[in-house]
Formats: structure tokens, sequence, C-alpha cells
């Protein structure tokens, strides 16, 4: 049976919040926070490469969102690992609504 959890792997820099605006004014405390990191599986033929693990680089979104992806990750069995987009277009459904992605520096 294949396995899914996220790993949290940051943004940990406050660069990355200042680049993009997301600091209050005069202060050091994000206003909106926000994580990434990547989708580990487990599960897999241990014969092959990694030693049956995979993982899927996850770009940094919602924090918020990015709990909900976990709980429902933490709960999710497959008999074949689905693909990333597969997994996202899957959460999305559950979640009843799109992820909030981080767009980048203003």
């Amino acid at each position: 049976m294949i396995t899914y959890s996220i790993n949290w792997m940051g943004p940990i820099a406050l660069s990355w919040y200042r680049e993009r605006g997301l600091l209050e004014e005069g202060s050091v405390h994000p206003t909106t926070h926000y994580s990434a990191g990547r989708i580990d599986i487990r599960g897999l033929d241990g014969t092959k490469r990694w030693y049956g693990w995979r993982e899927y680089g996850v770009d940094a979104m919602h924090s918020e969102d990015w709990g909900a992806l976990s709980v429902w990750l933490s709960s999710l069995k497959t008999k074949e690992p689905l693909p990333y987009d597969v997994l996202i277009e899957q959460f999305e459904e559950y979640y009843g609504k799109k992820i909030r992605w981080d767009i980048g520096a203003q």
C-alpha cells in the first residue's frame, strides 16, 4: 500500500517574506504565513531506486492550505503512486477550494 506525508521545509528567511511585501509595516512579523517542502511517498517496490521511497517538491502555499493538505495526505492510501498533479487535483476537490500558491515577489 502506498502512503503519503508532507514535510515542511520553509520558508524560514524573513527576506522571503520581505521580497513579497508580506511583513507588517516596521515589523518582522509576516502578514500571511506560507509553507513549502515536499510530499514523501512510501511503500513503493523496495528493489527500485530510493528503497521504496519517492518525493515530490511542493512550492510555497498559504500555511492554512498546507495544514489541510497534511491532514488529507496522512489518511491517503493508494495501490499505485499518484502523480503530483493528480494528488493536488484530488486534494482541491476534497478541500472544496484551490490552493493559495505563492505568486512570487511583487
